[in-house]
């Protein structure tokens, strides 16, 4: 019997998603749609859609199914917004959330990672994906404001440079703060008036870290 990736990922929607609280039918659809294996290295497409993290390059990679589709959940993304998501990878996640908004701005400055991640996007049709030159650790001012700024891989310290590209009116990040080695809190921040409210949303187990730093947090 030959494998099928489709039947993996219904498998993971409704074993791994569904009963974690993730019911938004847009979402549930987009996973089981977006097939993450065509964004993986060969070696690692056998643990696709299996509760582990994916490794990529150096200290980065994707976080598990669940995790992500927690993240996106918790962003509550609508049609009309313009995301910048900081640290695109091979494009999965950029993928899928381009399926839920207007426009994504994806900042990947590691070019074998870019380069997948450009190949990737074209071979998935998708047209409202814009990679752009800039560092991790600073967003990408010139396209701001955005809607949601995304994070999805653990960082030390949230430069206030960031917060400032967010839109003034009810704008918001959603990001993972690193605790510990493994441990790591999930957050959303939501800006208004130039006020900041934080919210934590769950833990995330994971080594990754978008950037060394050795800065403690700071909100």
């Amino acid at each position: 019997m030959n494998f099928s990736y489709q039947k993996a990922r219904d498998i993971m929607v409704e074993n791994q998603l569904r009963p974690n609280k993730i019911q938004d039918a847009n979402i549930l659809e987009i996973f089981k749609a977006v097939p993450k294996e065509v964004f993986l290295h060969e070696e690692n497409r056998a643990a696709t859609y299996s509760d582990l993290d994916i490794h990529l390059s150096g200290n980065r990679g994707y976080l598990k199914t669940l995790h992500i589709a927690q993240l996106i959940n918790s962003a509550n993304i609508k049609k009309n917004h313009k995301i910048l998501h900081i640290g695109g990878l091979t494009g999965y996640v950029s993928v899928l959330m381009a399926n839920l908004c207007k426009e994504v701005i994806v900042v990947e400055p590691n070019s074998k990672l870019k380069s997948l991640l450009e190949k990737n996007i074209i071979a998935q049709n998708i047209s409202n994906i814009k990679i752009v030159d800039g560092e991790l650790d600073c967003g990408f001012v010139e396209e701001s404001p955005y809607d949601l700024i995304f994070i999805d891989s653990p960082i030390n310290h949230l430069k206030d440079m960031i917060k400032q590209q967010l839109n003034n009116e009810l704008g918001k990040i959603i990001m993972i703060q690193k605790v510990a080695n493994y441990l790591n809190h999930a957050y959303k921040i939501i800006k208004n008036n130039n006020n900041y409210t934080k919210e934590y949303l769950f833990d995330v187990f994971t080594k990754y870290e978008l950037y060394e730093e050795s800065e403690g947090f700071v909100f």
